[in-house]
């Protein structure tokens, strides 16, 4: 007999709302959040209405500025930068730091923020906020050597980021730029986390970051947050449509920029024996339901190992754990483990489903599908929101499936014969951020690893953006301006030597580090 779940003690939204009028009520009122320009929390903007991909209720939205506003505030925040570039390192060290400190004690809100926000499982978003924090530690710990010789840039960075890791890669990246001695502008994500950022933006204003946090439309902000004069960088994390126009406009501008966009990650079975290291590794992948830059959701497969990579796969796949991410038995009862709760919203869960539907109506094989009846819901909540993992073998050609990612718990299987349809099929979109191949011989992955067009090519084992020290880039249209990563993010957003050349991926040239 299934059991009744009920909301986990001190979790509902309206215990996170008030917490964060209670920590920050000069970036929180009443039932909206407040814009953060020119050093002040500003109550304009059109709020827009928001809901939870948990459960579908109502929570806070972004509260939309519009293009002359924003003009505004960028021109404010080149004056905060101007004088914040003249700030000695050791002060903008300790400033950094204290923010550090303000965000540790308040971790588990930020989190919080996280689960009603963007639909992470507890694990994952206590993860996206330690992240952060631990990496900038480690800027803060080694900056003198990375900013020796170099300057702040002449105008303010301009981050635009997706709504996955607002703590882990947004907030991280705002304050290693302020540490390096440059102002930051932050748009919010249009599908979620504006109460996250808008918390951690609080607490580094506090500590006298030059932080700017703005909401609005992408089409109308874009002028200001990628155009305008004022700005020294742009960075960009998202989906290469909204990322090749934006790389148009910083290369016609000459502009510095990173722009971190999407590609179809894959996986190849070569060759391959060891498959308790496969199935161990599958639930991994599955993390926070595949909605990741550096997910998995292709496996290239040779055909004659077809049998055993199967007998590796499904089990694993059936052990995933999918649900509300603050559903529990008791009240009092720890957070559940899951794999992952919804996508973000129930556009994008229509979106995969119908994309699945016309994949197997033209062809593809479905594999495996998970069950509905298998997830942890409450009493009559929505769940338009939530996806089941699906696996397919060979979707067709005219299928966004076959080359896109799906960026959801969609696997797709591709089999091939020879090692250059290998090839071919795990360099399908174009360029990639990671790939991997599983093969028994190690000359037959030095063999082939080069010739995957992928930043990072692991052996048997996932790569992920990394942290700290690790480089971080993408090959093809994949990524576009300056790679980031331990050292390079520095260099990204400093200004060298005349004539220095960054490693990146540009128009007029490629240079690896």
């Amino acid at each position: 007999m299934a059991t009744t779940l009920t909301l986990k003690s001190g979790t509902a939204w309206a215990d996170a709302w008030q917490r964060c009028l209670t920590v920050a009520p000069e970036a929180f009122r009443d039932d909206r959040v407040l814009n953060l320009w020119n050093s002040t929390w500003q109550a304009d903007g059109r709020a827009l209405p928001a809901t939870s991909p948990v459960d579908g209720s109502p929570i806070a939205g972004p509260p939309r500025l519009d293009a002359d506003t924003a003009h505004q505030a960028v021109r404010a925040s080149l004056d905060q930068h101007r004088a914040w570039r003249h700030i000695p390192l050791e002060e903008r060290r300790a400033r950094v730091a204290a923010t550090l400190d303000a965000l540790t004690q308040h971790r588990e809100l930020l989190a919080l923020l996280l689960v009603w926000e963007i639909g992470k499982p507890w694990r994952l978003a206590q993860a996206d906020v330690d992240r952060a924090i631990d990496g900038v530690r480690w800027y803060v710990d080694g900056i003198e050597p990375m900013v020796a010789g170099r300057a702040p840039l002449n105008g303010p960075v301009s981050n635009i980021a997706s709504w996955n890791y607002p703590m882990s890669v947004l907030v991280h990246a705002m304050l290693v730029q302020a540490l390096a001695g440059n102002a930051v502008i932050a748009k919010t994500p249009t599908d979620g986390g504006v109460a996250c950022l808008t918390l951690a933006c609080a607490l580094a204003a506090r500590e006298g970051l030059p932080v700017t946090l703005v909401s609005g439309s992408g089409g109308e902000l874009s002028q200001a947050l990628v155009r305008a004069p004022e700005i020294g960088c742009v960075s960009f994390v998202g989906g290469r449509d909204t990322g090749a126009a934006v790389a148009t406009a910083v290369a016609d501008l000459g502009k510095r920029h990173v722009l971190e966009q999407e590609g179809l990650n894959t996986w190849g079975i070569w060759n391959h024996t060891d498959w308790d290291s496969l199935t161990a590794v599958i639930p991994k992948l599955f993390d926070y339901g595949k909605q990741r830059c550096t997910a998995y959701p292709r496996f290239v497969v040779q055909r004659e190992l077809f049998d055993e990579f199967l007998a590796a796969y499904l089990p694993a796949v059936r052990t995933l754990k999918v649900g509300h991410p603050l559903a529990v038995e008791q009240r009092d009862d720890p957070y559940p483990q899951l794999d992952f709760g919804p996508v973000i919203n129930a556009a994008k869960a229509k979106e995969l489903h119908d994309q699945v539907a016309e994949a197997i109506d033209r062809g593809a094989v479905p594999l495996h599908r998970g069950e509905v009846s298998d997830a942890g819901f409450l009493p009559g909540q929505d769940t338009s929101a939530y996806v089941q993992p699906v696996t397919l073998l060979n979707p067709p050609p005219s299928s966004p499936l076959h080359h896109a990612e799906p960026f959801g718990p969609v696997d797709t299987i591709v089999l091939v014969d020879t090692e250059a349809e290998l090839l071919a099929a795990m360099n399908a979109s174009n360029g990639a951020l990671v790939a991997t191949l599983s093969t028994d011989d190690p000359a037959t992955y030095e063999r082939l690893a080069p010739q995957i067009r992928a930043f990072k090519v692991g052996h048997g084992k996932p790569r992920s953006r990394g942290d700290r020290d690790e480089l971080f880039g993408g090959f093809g249209a994949s990524w576009r301006g300056a790679f980031v990563g331990g050292e390079l993010l520095v260099r990204a957003v400093t200004q060298g030597p005349a004539g220095e050349r960054l490693p990146g991926n540009f128009p007029e040239y490629q240079l690896l580090p």
